[in-house]
């Protein structure tokens, strides 16, 4: 009787053994649950769904992404170069006859007006020649007029007549001359402007062409650049800068350019161009390095992208855009970059709708989810910083 029942618990094991073996290696589903001996060997929880075996399954994920429509603006073409402020109009005033300083009408750094005497040189001598030239001069037109009266009258002789008339001319030049040497011992500013600093002093005796002081007209104001001679055909009068100077960080002087040099420097491939800018406030001052944006071209309703948001292939670019809560890859042109953004010339309309982030891993006809920036898998938003 022993001997039977140990029969049977082995045969019991061995079938239980069978039965688990047979499940695992099918997997849960893939069978109807085992019984042996009234034993359920099938594990807890375990369905067994045929139905759902059959089930379809679900599509690719769907991708959170950011996304935004193209900003529209006004694009400009520039080019930027270096060069120098530079008076409008500047002189050094130099005498053209040497003699003693008598005066020196002006103090250093003031403005002066056109016309203005500044300097006055000693003209003693001078003075003397005009008012003997003046005599003479008297001398022969009374001289002229009366032989005037006599031929008249045909008593002098025509040759005496002509040589009064030749007497009067001569003394006339004389008077002239001596009056053009004096004016040159009298030194006035030819336009309103700035005088520097003075190189001389009242008493000093100066020669022809030495240095007294300079006078500058600095409003407006003169910059010359120079542009690399490739952009030569896009230059044009009336052009905007906007110029910096590390003197006045944080300032811009506007100004328009108003001439171009005709000859290319063949040295440094380069064309100079003059601009004017406004310098009514007279802060800036001729001899300043300059940095200048020149303005080449204007476009409006320009469509600008964050440069993130480009796929670029080789020479090409591409973008994903959202459409039915889709990414399609769509091919685009670009332009200028400025300021993080590129500028997108074709390809796209100002009402599309870009991924501008987390589409690196994105396929064309991928699902995705337009999300905010802050957004953490989760659902959550990121906490605001502290303090806000």
């Amino acid at each position: 009787m022993k001997h039977s029942k140990a029969i049977a618990a082995v045969v019991l094991l061995l079938a239980a053994g069978g039965g688990a073996y047979w499940y695992f290696r099918a997997g849960p589903g893939a069978g109807t649950n085992l019984t042996v001996g009234g034993l359920n060997l099938a594990p807890s929880g375990a369905a067994a769904p045929a139905a759902a075996a059959n089930a379809p399954r679900s599509g690719p994920p769907v991708a959170h992404v950011e996304a935004t429509k193209p900003r529209v603006g006004q694009s400009r073409e520039t080019v930027t170069a270096v060069g120098t402020f530079r008076s409008n109009e500047s002189v050094v005033l130099r005498p053209e006859v040497a003699s003693r300083v008598k005066s020196i009408n002006f103090e250093e750094g003031q403005k002066v007006k056109r016309g203005q005497v500044l300097v006055q040189l000693d003209a003693a001598m001078e003075d003397a020649t005009v008012a003997q030239a003046e005599a003479a001069y008297q001398l022969s037109k009374a001289n002229n007029d009366r032989q005037k009266v006599l031929g008249a009258r045909q008593i002098a002789t025509e040759r005496s007549v002509d040589e009064a008339h030749a007497a009067l001319k001569r003394d006339e030049a004389a008077l002239q001359l001596a009056r053009a040497r004096l004016e040159k011992f009298t030194l006035i500013a030819p336009w309103d402007g700035v005088v520097g600093l003075r190189k001389v002093s009242v008493g000093a005796y100066i020669n022809v062409g030495q240095e007294i002081v300079n006078i500058e007209q600095i409003d407006p104001l003169k910059v010359d650049f120079r542009v690399p001679e490739n952009f030569l055909a896009s230059v044009r009068v009336g052009q905007e800068i906007a110029v910096t100077a590390d003197a006045f960080p944080g300032r811009n002087f506007p100004g328009k350019v108003f001439a171009i040099d005709p000859l290319v420097d063949e040295q440094g491939r380069a064309v100079v161009v003059r601009a004017l800018i406004d310098n009514s406030d007279e802060l800036m001052r001729p001899g300043v390095f300059a940095r200048v944006t020149l303005t080449l071209n204007i476009r409006d309703n320009a469509m600008f992208l964050p440069e993130q948001a480009l796929m670029p292939v080789g020479e090409r670019h591409s973008v994903f855009k959202v459409v039915g809560g889709k990414a399609l890859l769509t091919s685009v042109e670009i332009g200028r970059r400025q300021n993080g953004e590129v500028e997108v010339t074709k390809g796209l309309s100002p009402d599309d709708l870009v991924v501008s982030a987390g589409q690196i891993k994105l396929r064309n006809g991928a699902p995705v989810q337009v999300v905010p920036k802050d957004f953490q898998p989760g659902g959550r938003a990121s906490p605001p910083p502290a303090g806000k």
